[in-house]
């Protein structure tokens, strides 16, 4: 007779208590091997694929998908030792957590560390196929000797959006790279947009007649928004603001994205401020420290980890790299550049997202010229760059006053007046300024 195991929900990054179940890659009956891909879950922090530490039979699903599971609970129960049939969920005994080890000594599995076939790669989760013979290229490769088709490939983002629009992404036809699933593939399968549902009113509704949508609050907009609540209410903000002309760092940019330092990159605005911000925090390291209210002590910090604020499908998120004060400007400018794309694609690792202690938020991507940014909490400033424009500006030079189009942008500074007073505060923001309007002062 099987025995059965209990795999319960690991914590997968810095104390997160809970995550949401996106998609189950098996099913009841299914059988799995140590490290196949059994669950995409989302974290507060990031999406995550859960590899088996088991091999066996699918006993019993413990949650379904957009189901919130707590850290310690059981999410799958698999039958080891033997062919097995499937149970209900109420039948499998064993607390949570019994997944790690047992009376008979067995030795513990990390997730995404257990022990793997020599010169076997892991393989990804494998299903009955519907009909036998040969499968089409929309439904995954199939195994001639199980007749198994595979989960198709396809990164976070894009299955949340599979699931949003109600496709299902075996039958997606897969035109991206190596194979992949894209955006675009999903929205071509998902056909054309349908008009929404009428919604019929409830009782007592009146001139709102139109019906409401409810959607769950969960995973990474949970967590910014208990954050941002928690920074606000906490930390005593000031904000403060100052429009530059920004036109000799412009013609920088021109002159960096020439270099061969710089081939293939992307060189935007947000690279310099960035640059300009480490270099202003020299002089006011006030603004790179944390209240400690338990000690109450005010931690100087002596490294920079520069967050860089990121709008992602799941929200916004916060990584940030670390010891960013020591990067040279092509270092600087490659890590924003892989900081973003790995944030889009939902795969920022929970490290990268701990330990921050200055953010940086670019709103001009929106068009917006300013704004009053809230602090990350445990930080001590954020500061934001609106959108740079051809403005009319005043200019005083040796042939006097006159106004022409120049290049400008708004900032928007806040900080913590725990940690620092408007003294401090102005200096940086006015440090900030000065380097972009003349970039050559970091030569100083």
């Amino acid at each position: 007779m099987p025995t059965t195991e209990d795999f319960c929900l690991p914590d997968v990054g810095e104390g997160l208590t809970e995550a949401d179940i996106l998609q189950w890659t098996v099913a009841l009956g299914d059988t799995v091997e140590v490290n196949q891909i059994i669950v995409e879950i989302e974290t507060a922090k990031a999406a995550v694929e859960l590899p088996s530490p088991y091999a066996g039979t699918v006993a019993a699903l413990h949650a379904a998908e957009g189901d919130t599971v707590p850290v310690g609970a059981p999410l799958i129960t698999i039958a080891v030792g033997g062919p097995g049939e499937p149970v209900e969920p109420d039948a499998v005994a064993g607390p949570a957590g019994s997944d790690q080890g047992d009376a008979g000594g067995r030795t513990a599995l990390l997730v995404g560390y257990g022990p793997r076939d020599a010169g076997t790669a892991r393989r990804r989760t494998a299903r009955p196929a519907a009909s036998t013979g040969a499968a089409s290229a929309s439904t995954g490769t199939v195994s001639a000797s199980t007749g198994t088709v595979s989960r198709p490939s396809a990164k976070p983002p894009v299955r949340k959006l599979a699931k949003d629009l109600g496709v299902d992404l075996r039958t997606v036809l897969p035109t991206g790279p190596h194979g992949t699933i894209s955006r675009e593939d999903v929205h071509l399968a998902a056909g054309p947009p349908s008009p929404p549902p009428r919604e019929s009113p409830s009782p007592g509704a009146g001139a709102n007649s139109r019906g409401e949508t409810r959607i769950p609050i969960r995973g990474v907009r949970k967590h910014m928004a208990a954050a941002m609540v928690a920074s606000a209410f906490t930390a005593p903000h000031v904000t403060e603001f100052v429009t530059v002309d920004v036109s000799e760092t412009m013609r920088l940019r021109e002159l960096v994205g020439a270099r061969r330092e710089f081939a293939g990159m992307r060189i935007s605005p947000m690279l310099f401020v960035a640059k300009a911000l480490l270099l202003a925090l020299r002089g006011t390291p006030e603004l790179n420290s944390v209240w400690d209210e338990s000690r109450q002590e005010i931690v100087l910090k002596h490294y920079i980890n520069l967050g860089i604020a990121a709008a992602t499908d799941r929200g916004l998120v916060v990584p940030n790299i670390k010891d960013a004060d020591l990067l040279s400007l092509p270092e600087l400018a490659r890590a924003i550049a892989q900081l973003a794309t790995t944030a889009r694609e939902g795969r920022t690792e929970p490290r990268d997202l701990a330990g921050g202690t200055v953010t940086l938020t670019n709103v001009g991507v929106f068009g917006v010229d300013t704004g009053t940014p809230i602090l990350n909490p445990g930080e001590a400033a954020i500061l934001a760059l609106g959108a740079v424009r051809r403005t009319p500006w005043v200019v005083h030079d040796q042939a006097g006053e006159r106004i022409e189009p120049r290049w400008t942008a708004q900032l928007a500074l806040s900080f913590d007046h725990r940690l620092a007073d408007g003294r401090q505060g102005s200096r940086l923001l006015a440090d900030v300024a000065d380097l972009l309007r003349e970039p050559g002062l970091a030569m100083l």
